[in-house]
């Protein structure tokens, strides 16, 4: 799993049907000390998460599991709503 920010939301005309009522947000991963950590990401909602959020997110084959028996093709997943996280140094 990876922690991220939900910085955007993707609008779309036409996509695969395996996706209808599926949202798309795009996710920008962070460090343990919340800065970004390398490209964004367009990654399905499982969760309900909205801009500005911290979520966990999956990436690969596990991406489509939350939406199961569904075969989303999909390869990044918000799986989680990031409460609160401490990090000792």
């Amino acid at each position: 799993m990876n922690i991220g920010r939900v910085i955007g939301d993707v609008v779309v005309t036409r996509k695969d049907p395996a996706l209808a009522g599926v949202t798309l947000l795009i996710v920008q991963p962070v460090t343990p000390d919340r800065q970004p950590a390398g490209r964004a990401i367009v990654a399905a909602d499982s969760v309900g998460a909205g801009v500005g959020e911290e979520v966990f997110f999956v990436r690969g084959k596990e991406a489509s599991f939350p939406f199961h028996p569904v075969e989303t093709p999909v390869d990044a997943g918000i799986v989680g709503i990031v409460d609160h996280w401490d990090v000792d140094t």
